[in-house]
């Protein structure tokens, strides 16, 4: 899995299409600024791909545990530069774990590790700016 490649067709106006791993995706820019808001701007899908991609991780480490979560919510907080380009300054990680007695040692191992090794998007975003993370337990 060495080489990733993707093709974006204008499909009017500032919309892209693509297709990625069988899936459309449009992307576009607001009416404010021209576009026509057919789908999310590219820098939001940024940290969707992080969320993700730490998502899939903390899971897939969980089930290794043998920890039962009932649900898991990730938000994502990101301030912007005020100058062009305008790029996240930092990014900020909520993780809250839903579930009855939950492990907050194990939950925290499996945050850690995607983060500190697993999670590719993390690893390239912290090249570019601070990425930090806080867990919540909610039974």
């Amino acid at each position: 899995m060495g080489t990733t490649k993707l093709n974006g067709k204008l499909k009017g106006n500032m919309a892209f299409e693509m297709n990625i791993n069988g899936h459309n995706l449009i992307v576009d820019a607001s009416e404010e600024v021209g576009g026509n808001n057919l789908g999310p701007r590219p820098k939001p899908l940024l940290l969707a791909g992080l969320i993700g991609c730490t998502g899939m991780d903390v899971v897939s480490i969980l089930n290794k545990m043998r920890v039962e979560i009932e649900d898991l919510n990730i938000e994502v907080e990101a301030n912007n530069t005020e100058e062009h380009p305008k790029v996240y300054k930092n990014i900020h990680l909520i993780f809250k774990f839903k579930g009855k007695n939950l492990p907050l040692d194990k939950i925290t191992r499996a945050v850690e590790l995607s983060q500190e090794k697993y999670c590719g998007v993390s690893a390239m975003l912290k090249a570019a700016t601070p990425v930090t993370y806080e867990i919540m337990l909610v039974e």
